[in-house]
């Protein structure tokens, strides 16, 4: 049960994130600036767009690997979905703070790095999760003699 649970969140979360990504790119100028330092790093719209459809969707293909790898553990597969949920967040607030960077509005940026943090924060937790509910797995079982 928990693993369609899992599905349905993270094929609406894939959905969202390329509409998302949609979204900004008919929002990107000409160069998008991808670092803010003395000399701007930027780099084309079109090369931008395709180089984040290919890493959005080579992450999303991941969970079509893994379930036919570990086919019969569940418990893997419905962690490994949560995982890649927590990935498409990062990626979504991550495209929606670069459109903003590029959007030529004055923002002030450091009042909204704790979203982007957080994202990494919670996908870091996922990430941490699986090696404490095995560790918890291993150890609550009883053998019986």
């Amino acid at each position: 049960m928990g693993l369609k649970i899992f599905k349905a969140f993270w094929f609406l979360s894939m959905l969202v994130l390329f509409a998302n990504l949609l979204y900004v790119y008919a929002s990107l100028p000409e160069k998008v600036a991808i670092q803010d330092d003395e000399a701007f790093t930027s780099v084309g719209r079109e090369p931008f767009f395709y180089a984040a459809t290919f890493i959005v969707a080579f992450v999303n293909v991941m969970v079509y690997i893994i379930s036919y790898l570990f086919r019969k553990d569940t418990d893997f597969r419905a962690w490994f979905h949560g995982l890649i949920i927590s990935v498409n967040v990062f990626f979504i607030i991550s495209l929606n703070f670069i459109a903003l960077f590029n959007s030529g509005e004055r923002f002030d940026y450091g009042s909204i790095d704790f979203v982007i943090y957080g994202s990494l924060g919670l996908f870091v937790l996922w990430a941490l999760s699986w090696p404490v509910y095995s560790l918890y797995r291993k150890f609550s079982t009883k053998e019986s003699i």
